[in-house]
């Protein structure tokens, strides 16, 4: 639970202590973003006395909660300022009105169409003064030259590039609001203390610039005892910018407090992982995660070895409270195990035909796969131990099991697999969850499904030749001649001889072939297009026959025709590939339901 104090404090207080770098942001916090339009509006709400929301802030000084900071644009300080306090929730509100009050700069903002502009912000004081007159209309911004032009800017509207055309116009600078009578003294001089002058600026004074010297702020400030996980849930609860922050970028600021740049780390990880296409699009998050779960491993086993009380043993864990936890030290204990895991988890998948980003079931899977190569390092060279470890996976595939929230099943697949592979204990949850029903390949129709990723993999295995090249289709082919699943009978042909979509369109019926001979199956039956590949591959009947059989496929129920014959027999030979890579049985009497209405035809290859 966290702990917290409500108050009220004076805005031009609060804008002082943002001035003299007492209160700062996070270094987490994103860039100011407030355009102007906003910024006159809540301008205009101060004036009125109107709230405009409460500021967070989280009070300095524990140290389990260390974050780089930075100040809020707009601040400039001589020396380096050690904040009291760091701004959550309030950004953009406290950015605004310190740049448009008291920073005494033009503001750099943007127009309606997001284009970047400067401004500077005045009340018109003659429409503030005005008893039905709306205030957001008193508020006036003007270009970095202090003037307002039409015509293409050729002619000037208002110009207040002079002091004098401020007190000539009426218009009340917004950066003077903290200093109202240092301007006032020249505004009388101007009008030669003209008695109407001199009243019409006071009641001026009592009516708008009073509002902005008399605002209190609603605060909420966070005691400096709340853990960093309870910080960073309360930001991400009450940010109004409505941008979720992700682990990565809260310990980029904790690790920056230790002048340790997470962001150019991760920058030099990507280039270790650059040739690897598997890993193209694994986010910063997730290895993140493998680092915690691995860490938390090694916590958990040197307090065992220790013979401490079971009662206290911690867990295994990766969840966004231990990621968050993570030190420094641990970062840079195991990032190495991790980067060599997830190398050594691509090789392995490379070796089964898993080749990039857009064939790989799930990309969560390899969070627990590189932590079990990371731990087992050169055991990993063993055959015995990779098919273990492919079994695992082929059951986290087939058993479609790493689709949601997986970081329990992490917590328990690391120690269960590496005592499974050491040990040959087959104690493992996942490979006893997994469940693969023979009713699953008929809805298996997209790479939207791992389990459809795996198929294909699994396709791959015994040596699958292009029916044109003859060529294996392997990690050098899969590029060069574009390999990509295509069907066997025609969705042409099967739409002429009324074979229902499910059926054609499901895995049972693709297979790998190049672009190329998929150009020339056309949208002819396999007793035509057949005789055409081998003709153009030139090659005798016998040899065609055996690169035909590498697909998995009856070539007498193709040469014939028979989608129904061929149906079934190609559904029990897939059958067999699943069950050989789970080492589990498939009660082919399985016909479990597959949960909610397929939807993703217009994804279908």
């Amino acid at each position: 639970m966290a702990s917290f104090d409500s108050t009220k404090v004076r805005l031009f207080d609060v804008l002082a202590e943002v001035k003299k770098g007492s209160i700062q942001l996070p270094d987490f916090q994103r860039g100011w973003i407030w355009d102007d339009f906003r910024i006159k509006g809540l301008l205009a709400s101060v004036a009125k006395s109107f709230p405009i929301g409460v500021v967070m802030m989280l009070e300095t000084g524990n140290d389990s909660v260390k974050f780089k900071t930075k100040c809020i644009e707009g601040v400039k300080l001589s020396d380096p300022v050690k904040p009291k306090q760091l701004i959550l929730d309030g950004q953009q509100r406290l950015t605004s009105l310190f740049q448009a009050i008291v920073s005494n700069e033009v503001v750099k903002t943007r127009n309606e169409k997001g284009y970047e502009i400067q401004r500077w912000y005045y009340i018109d004081m003659k429409k503030a003064m005005e008893n039905n007159g709306d205030l957001e209309d008193a508020i006036v911004s003007i270009n970095e030259k202090k003037q307002i032009t039409s015509n293409i800017g050729k002619d000037i509207e208002l110009d207040l590039s002079e002091k004098y055309m401020e007190y000539q116009n009426l218009m009340f600078p917004v950066h003077m609001l903290d200093e109202p009578f240092v301007w006032s003294m020249p505004f009388q001089e101007y009008w030669k203390y003209d008695p109407e002058k001199t009243q019409f600026f006071n009641e001026f004074f009592k009516k708008i610039v009073y509002q902005f010297n008399d605002y209190a702020l609603p605060v909420i400030i966070l005691s400096n005892q709340n853990s960093k996980e309870a910080v960073c849930q309360v930001f991400e609860k009450v940010n109004t910018g409505g941008v979720s922050l992700t682990v990565f970028e809260l310990l980029t600021a904790t690790y920056a407090s230790d002048d340790f740049d997470l962001k150019q780390d991760w920058e030099n990880i990507l280039k270790e992982f650059k040739e690897y296409k598997v890993l193209k699009y694994l986010k910063n998050t997730e290895f993140i995660q493998a680092i915690t779960l691995l860490a938390s491993y090694y916590r958990k086993k040197e307090y065992q070895e220790q013979a401490l009380p079971k009662e206290n043993t911690p867990a295994i864990s990766c969840k966004r409270k231990d990621m968050l936890n993570l030190s420094l030290e641990n970062y840079k204990k195991y990032r190495d195990p991790i980067i060599h895991g997830y190398i050594e988890t691509c090789k392995l998948l490379h070796q089964h035909h898993i080749y990039s980003d857009k064939d790989l079931p799930y990309s969560s899977q390899l969070i627990p796969m590189a932590a079990i190569m990371a731990v087992l390092g050169n055991k990993m060279d063993l055959m015995g131990n990779k098919n273990k470890l492919m079994r695992w996976y082929w059951c986290g595939v087939f058993g479609e099991l790493y689709g949601g929230a997986n970081e329990t099943r992490f917590g328990l697949d690391l120690p269960q697999i590496v005592e499974y592979i050491l040990s040959d204990v087959e104690d493992s949850n996942t490979l006893f969850d997994a469940h693969f029903s023979p009713s699953r390949l008929h809805t298996l129709r997209t790479r939207n499904s791992a389990a459809y990723k795996g198929i294909y993999a699994l396709l791959l295995e015994e040596g699958t030749r292009d029916w044109l090249s003859a060529s294996p289709i392997d990690q050098l082919t899969y590029f060069s001649e574009s390999i990509d699943v295509h069907h066997i009978f025609p969705v042409v042909w099967c739409e002429k001889n009324r074979i229902h979509k499910n059926d054609y369109n499901s895995i049972i019926n693709k297979t790998p072939l190049s672009g190329r001979t998929n150009r020339i199956v056309s949208g002819d039956p396999p007793s035509k297009y057949l005789e055409r590949l081998r003709a153009k591959a030139n090659v005798g009947p016998e040899e065609f026959e055996q690169i035909l059989r590498t697909h998995a496929v009856n070539v007498e129920l193709l040469r014939a025709d028979d989608f129904a014959g061929f149906f079934k027999d190609r559904k029990e030979r897939i059958l067999s590939k699943i069950e050989t890579a789970m080492g589990k049985k498939i009660n082919r009497d399985d016909t479990t339901d597959i949960e909610g209405v397929y939807t993703a035809e217009e994804d279908e290859e």
